[in-house]
């Protein structure tokens, strides 16, 4: 059994009797991860990787949401990935989830070239220099790009990726020319497009983007996903992703 320290509190997914390790003050993960874990279920995959894995939360959540025989995931931040660590082995999912402590930047040394048929990745969403900046490291580091860059994101997981592998990711609407632009560049081509709003009255505030390397022109827009309904109650579908009754 994992160590849980006294900072640290352990978090039922509500899912497959799984459960998550997170610092009681810090980064935990929301519902972009959810989400994320969610919109990449649909792809079949034998080997999986989760760019900025932070705790874990995506690995754990795709191995109840897909028979993928392995996933692994790479966090530069060492009480982060420990924490990531402790929580495979708390769900005894060793054989399953590989988690390395590391730099994205390093990824593909670490792995090899056309390692993996689907990535995944929460991304820090905010460029240096612009929003609110925390004054703890681990939510600067979480929240905005100081040790990667959405173009190293996206370089990097071209060259991780097999022909016709798929990229996904959550990001802000306000970054989807940059990551269209982006993942053209690289060799990724935008297939699937869907929007979060908090609900049907508000302008979305993440984007959920799943591209094909080497993939034809094809762009699709899927429905929004509205996370409260009229009543300003969990909407349907959100309860659905959360496994909620």
């Amino acid at each position: 059994m994992s160590n849980i320290y006294s900072d640290e509190q352990l978090c039922d997914l509500q899912t497959g009797g799984l459960f998550i390790i997170q610092k009681n003050k810090g980064f935990k993960f929301g519902i972009d991860a959810v989400l994320l874990s969610d919109f990449a279920k649909s792809q079949k995959s034998k080997c999986t990787l989760d760019l900025c894995t932070g705790t874990g939360i995506v690995p754990l959540l795709l191995s109840d949401k897909t028979n993928t025989p392995k996933i692994y995931g790479i966090e530069i931040q060492k009480d982060i990935c420990d924490m990531a660590k402790r929580s495979v082995t708390y769900n005894n999912l060793d054989e399953r989830i590989t988690i390395t402590e590391g730099d994205v930047k390093d990824a593909v040394s670490m792995f090899g070239k056309g390692t993996f048929d689907k990535i995944t990745c929460n991304p820090p969403y905010t460029e240096v220099g612009r929003g609110i900046k925390n004054s703890a490291d681990t939510l600067l580091i979480s929240r905005h790009e100081i040790l990667v860059t959405l173009e190293d994101i996206i370089r990097i997981t071209s060259e991780l990726l097999v022909p016709q592998g798929g990229f996904f990711m959550v990001h802000r609407p306000s970054r989807i020319a940059d990551i269209m632009c982006l993942m053209r560049q690289y060799g990724i081509e935008p297939k699937t497009i869907r929007f979060v709003s908090p609900d049907a009255n508000k302008a979305p505030n993440l984007v959920l983007v799943h591209g094909v390397k080497n993939g034809g022109k094809e762009l699709k827009f899927l429905p929004n996903i509205f996370v409260y309904d009229t009543n300003g109650e969990y909407s349907s579908e959100i309860n659905k992703i959360y496994n909620r009754r």
